[in-house]
């Protein structure tokens, strides 16, 4: 299966269990991989028959910087289900990180994968 990969989209949300965590956005790293068939796309050189990686990045900006989740596991089920809806993906691995959340790491995270078949 071929993949079309996001790397590094940087948003900013709410996110967080403790009270200074809700009260201000902090950065959220993400990472997705969405698998399809692009030879289709490939043979016809249509964007029609691509997946709109410019597309699912803005929905999926915009979900995470407005859906004020407590958990990294939630939010990335969430951005999971929102590109598992678009045209031609059939399986997702979505990585969400909170830079700088634990004392001397670079981020912490976590990562899920999805399909159509779950």
């Amino acid at each position: 299966m071929d993949k079309v990969i996001i790397k590094n989209l940087l948003a900013r949300g709410i996110i967080g269990i403790n009270d200074w965590e809700r009260k201000r956005a902090q950065n959220i790293l993400i990472n997705i991989t969405l698998f399809t068939d692009t030879r289709q796309a490939a043979k016809t050189d249509n964007i029609a028959d691509c997946v709109n990686y410019s597309t699912t990045s803005k929905k999926v900006l915009a979900h995470a910087e407005s859906a004020n989740r407590k958990t990294v596991e939630a939010l990335a089920n969430d951005l999971a289900k929102l590109c598992l809806e678009e045209n031609g993906v059939q399986k997702v691995i979505v990585r969400v990180e909170k830079p700088g959340a634990v004392r001397f790491s670079e981020s912490v995270g976590v990562e899920i994968e999805r399909s159509l078949n779950d």
